[in-house]
């Protein structure tokens, strides 16, 4: 500190009854230039001669370069008090070989406006270009960015605006019209404590929590993958409903012998990021569950190998260690998954409204819908059409950052000890 500096003044104990008024001076501090330990201290310990408030801060390190901003009230003794702070922060800075810029003005930051909501964008790689676009749409729709920073640099590289002024279905529109132009993923959420407190996932199985159709696996065992596919391209021209083409597809594996469920078992491929998915989720005290047209001779199986709290599907009928080519129970069909969402959300005693649900097919359109956040995850137009996001990356796990989890907090739960 120079030998110019205004002795510390003795402060009272009790806290200030309101933030500064809009007509309160007020002074923001800028500090930019090579990081290094206490230059947040140090700056601080230099206001405090001069018995300043702090009544807002803001530090960003990027590539080793600072950013530190700090809006505090104007020394009380007046004009000269407030010239004195000037050169000294200037002294401080110049000597750490730092730049410091000082803005005087009156109150605090304008309120935000109404209407706030987090765009999480998804972009492999996230092009300048795609970056300008997003914030032009932003504003064109009376938006503003209040601020962005970055969640995660893979896979994907993930980065939050944060989002004031203009409603949060009318920005989810806009976006995701430029998503589609542009290539990347959007989602849009509205701001609150209830997006950290979505505490249930329930995801379908074929084609999302795994690569492979579950009764194609089958199929290839018993030598009719030709008639499978056959049925499900009548189900997909909307020839067939779901529970038609489920009953034409099983009917094909009639006599196969019920050893070939541990090879089906054995040849799931897990979607990359699914295993980071679901132990961040869990580690960080959310429960997991799946919902599949596929068959439960498998799900009961992913349930216990990773740990799902939740798992529901349809069952293959087996009498004397042969298949019998019929399904028994309830089907699961499109309306079924979201007759189970609702049923796991119940026993985890979780509101639908702090549920999310990931799916790729129009069979899981219901349960997207159902869900607080539907998530189409690399799946058919129509579907991505109808959820509230989609993610278009092949990473299960990018799921997360749409939650505002970052990929720092990923790593982090990863070294928690279950």
């Amino acid at each position: 500190m120079s030998a110019s500096q205004s002795p510390r003044s003795p402060r009272s104990p009790e806290p200030s009854a309101a933030p500064p008024g809009t007509d309160t001076p007020t002074l923001l501090v800028k500090i930019f230039g090579k990081d290094r330990p206490g230059i947040t201290a140090g700056l601080f310990d230099t206001l405090a001669a001069y018995a300043v408030d702090v009544v807002d801060i803001e530090q960003v390190v990027t590539r080793g370069r600072i950013v530190l901003c700090a809006l505090v009230t104007s020394p009380a003794t007046g004009d000269t008090a407030e010239g004195d702070l000037r050169a000294t922060v200037h002294s401080w800075a110049e000597s750490l070989k730092l730049q410091a810029e000082i803005i005087s003005g009156t109150g605090d930051n304008r309120p935000r406006g109404f209407g706030r909501s987090h765009v999480t964008v998804l972009g492999h790689p996230l092009t300048a270009e795609s970056t300008a676009a997003i914030a032009a749409r932003i504003t064109s729709t009376g938006g503003n960015i209040d601020r962005i920073f970055r969640l995660a640099k893979y896979p994907v590289t993930a980065v939050e605006f944060a989002v004031s002024g203009t409603g949060t279905e009318e920005l989810r529109t806009a976006l995701a019209t430029e998503a589609a132009g542009i290539g990347v993923d959007i989602a849009v959420v509205s701001a609150g404590l209830s997006r950290r407190a979505q505490r249930l996932v329930v995801m379908d199985v074929d084609s999302t929590l795994i690569q492979d159709e579950v009764i194609e696996l089958f199929a290839a065992h018993a030598g009719c993958e030709s008639e499978v596919a056959a049925v499900t391209e009548q189900a997909m021209r909307g020839e067939l409903d779901f529970e038609q083409s489920l009953h034409a597809r099983v009917a094909l594996l009639a006599g196969l012998d019920a050893s070939v469920v541990e090879k089906v078992r054995a040849e799931v491929r897990l979607t990359p990021g699914a295993r980071t998915l679901i132990r961040t989720l869990k580690r960080l005290g959310y429960q997991v569950g799946v919902v599949s047209g596929g068959f439960t001779q498998v799900t009961d199986d992913l349930k216990e190998r990773l740990g799902l709290d939740f798992a529901s599907a349809n069952t293959l009928e087996v009498v004397d260690g042969k298949l019998t080519g019929r399904v028994v129970g309830d089907i699961v069909d499109r309306a079924g998954k979201a007759r189970l969402l609702r049923s796991f959300a119940a026993q985890a005693g979780v509101p639908l409204a702090q549920t999310v649900a990931i799916g790729d097919g129009a069979n899981d359109l219901d349960m997207l819908n159902t869900a607080g956040l539907g998530v189409a995850f690399n799946a058919k137009p129509v579907v991505r059409r109808a959820a509230h996001t989609a993610v278009n990356v092949p990473f299960l796990d990018t799921v997360l950052y749409l939650l505002g989890i970052t990929r720092e907090e990923v790593e982090a739960a990863d070294g928690l000890v279950d």
